[in-house]
């Protein structure tokens, strides 16, 4: 089975939660979530971000999920790094 080891998304979200908050509870939804947040564009009520995580393996649902219950939308999901572990099996 194949796991995400690294995701960049490209996220609209409120002003609140900040940047910070925001960042936080993304890297609380796993072990070893490493998040990197960069605000791009700023208006009147929102945030664009992009975000990167990194972790050994990403539950992509689960960040979904916190994404939208803080208020936010994903707009895409810029790339993508999989790794599957049947590469392990031995050469026919």
């Amino acid at each position: 089975m194949a796991t995400i080891r690294r995701i960049i998304l490209d996220v609209l979200k409120p002003h609140h939660p900040n940047a910070y908050e925001f960042a936080m509870v993304l890297a609380d939804l796993g072990n070893e979530y490493d998040v990197h947040l960069a605000v791009i564009e700023v208006d009147e009520n929102t945030e664009t971000v992009q975000l990167e995580l990194k972790a050994p393996s990403i539950d992509f649902e689960m960040v979904q999920a916190a994404i939208i219950e803080m208020g936010a939308s994903l707009h895409s999901i810029d790339e993508v790094d999989a790794f599957s572990q049947i590469n392990d099996r031995p050469q026919d």
